[in-house]
């Protein structure tokens, strides 16, 4: 696919598609007319890589940790360094502080609808 079509399909825009593979983190094939062209298989590692980078990875480690997103997993950092380790473990406690917040706030909502529901369907009386 081109690199339009990736675009829209991801919502990521043409230039970071270009920024992630400059980076290479995606890789296109050239067309003989030049065009970039992508396998489908890029929808999702675009996706992945977008919420890597929405919970806070920065591209370098992004990058180190893309084939342990691919199937079957391959697991293997010969260069896996101290300070990367403790990047990413700092990063894993930040995403699970992120999930428990995320939960407490789904969950608040859930009641509150539910509330306003049994009282708008007459199964509690409202609060005077």
């Amino acid at each position: 696919m081109r690199i339009g079509e990736l675009s829209e399909r991801t919502g990521t825009s043409r230039r970071l598609l270009r920024y992630y593979e400059e980076q290479g983190l995606i890789v296109a094939d050239r067309a003989p007319n030049g065009y970039r062209d992508y396998d489908e298989f890029y929808v999702d590692r675009v996706l992945q890589i977008r919420g890597l980078l929405d919970a806070g990875l920065p591209t370098r480690l992004i990058k180190q940790i893309l084939p342990c997103l691919n199937k079957p997993r391959v697991i293997h950092f010969p260069d896996a360094t101290p300070e990367m380790l403790a990047t990413l473990e700092r990063e894993l406690d930040s995403m699970n502080r992120r999930v428990e917040c995320l939960t407490r706030n789904r969950d608040a909502i859930a009641e509150y609808l539910e509330e306003v529901r049994a009282i708008r369907d007459g199964r509690r009386p409202a609060a005077a």
